[in-house]
């Protein structure tokens, strides 16, 4: 296990009516709000109109219509708005596209030039606004980082920036405004979830109680996502997935780990290059690089992930538990009703060299838990087909 440093202030405000303590938390920040949000949702389900009567004494601009792959043209125009009318802080209500976004607008306001030439030269932020949370969908933990994903459709180009100075200093986390989320989206954020567990659990790092956490989320999202699917408005089963997906990516999994990832950065080729749902994306991705990764190097890995979240038993032949592991990952992911091919999305293999070029020189897939090669993610990628 490695050393490391673990550092985590966000206020969390986690389960009913703590919108309500919002007023007070922001207060300290300033008067004007410049308000965050995407499609509108949000004044579908009343959202909307409760948050704009508890900050009835702030003075509050709005951005709304933030892309479900958040662009930089809208991060240039979120940071316009602030140079105009002098912004004390961003309030984003939504899901993790809304909080990249909105983290991303926070950096820019300090930055002169394109929001995009930040994002590549992520290591020159220094400041930004302050951030508050009210979280709508369990997915990303975008709500407890300081990182994002921003989009250039201009050059199909998807970037993670990372910012110490972007960390949301507040998140309202209540497992209600989730109430509403489609079937589709409750699995897809599900999925999303899994996959940043598993993308902490294999490491070539032995970290036994993070992986022991990281083992429990896993099992949460398997006992709860379906329930959510059943019974949308379930409380008991919206909380359990939202609190899993904060503790996903708030850094605790992964402490004392490498933190080199795989199937993110070739998954955010092929939704930078196609309209495709990220969590949905990586629900096909994963089990494919699961079994192309499977090896003697790798199987106890993937025994342990059998036994210990899949409930198998063990057995003498190491091959065949890891092979269960990986197809109830597989049947999970179809459970939940989301498509288990790339051609579902109506995806060929075009572009398929050069998005594997993109994402092993961004990803630095030399690195990962298992180095992949541009031959490797184009194999990884055919086997998706």
């Amino acid at each position: 296990m490695k050393s490391f440093e673990y550092h985590m202030t966000t206020d969390i405000l986690f389960g009913m009516g703590q919108e309500a303590a919002l007023p007070d938390r922001l207060k300290s920040y300033g008067k004007k709000i410049l308000l965050t949000y995407g499609g509108g949702s949000i004044k579908r389900n009343g959202l909307y109109d409760k948050l704009r009567v508890l900050l009835s004494d702030f003075e509050i601009f709005e951005l709304g219509g933030i892309e479900p792959k958040p662009r930089v043209e809208t991060v240039n125009r979120g940071a316009a708005l602030y140079k105009r009318e002098g912004i004390d802080m961003i309030l984003a209500v939504g899901g993790g596209s809304t909080v990249d976004c909105s983290k991303a607008i926070a950096a820019a306001t300090y930055w002169e030039g394109d929001a995009w030439d930040m994002v590549v030269h992520m290591d020159r932020i220094t400041r930004a606004l302050p951030i508050a949370v009210v979280l709508t969908l369990a997915a990303t933990g975008s709500e407890t980082d300081a990182a994002a994903v921003i989009s250039n459709p201009n050059t199909h180009e998807k970037l993670l920036f990372f910012s110490p100075c972007v960390l949301p200093g507040v998140a309202v986390l209540n497992p209600e405004n989730t109430y509403t989320v489609s079937p589709f989206q409750t699995a897809s954020g599900s999925a999303d979830i899994m996959s940043h567990v598993i993308e902490n659990y294999f490491d070539r790092e032995q970290a036994f109680v993070p992986d022991a956490i990281n083992e429990g989320l896993l099992r949460a999202v398997i006992r709860y996502a379906p329930i959510a699917l059943e019974k949308p408005s379930d409380y008991e089963a919206r909380a359990q997935l939202m609190w899993a997906a904060s503790m996903a990516l708030n850094g605790l999994g992964s402490t004392g780990k490498n933190f080199a990832w795989s199937c993110h950065y070739i998954e955010h080729e092929l939704s930078a290059m196609y309209d495709i749902t990220h969590g949905a994306g990586l629900a096909v991705l994963t089990p494919k690089w699961m079994r192309f990764i499977l090896s003697e190097y790798t199987v106890d890995k993937f025994c342990d992930y059998a036994v210990n979240v899949w409930g198998c038993e063990r057995s003498e032949d190491k091959f065949t538990l890891a092979n269960r592991g990986i197809d109830a990952t597989e049947a999970f992911f179809k459970r939940i009703g989301l498509p288990s091919t790339l051609s579902a999305f109506g995806i060929d293999d075009v572009h398929f060299s050069m998005m594997a070029e993109k994402a092993c020189r961004i990803g630095r897939l030399q690195d990962a838990y298992v180095p992949l090669s541009e031959d490797d993610v184009v194999k990884i990628l055919y086997m998706s087909l």
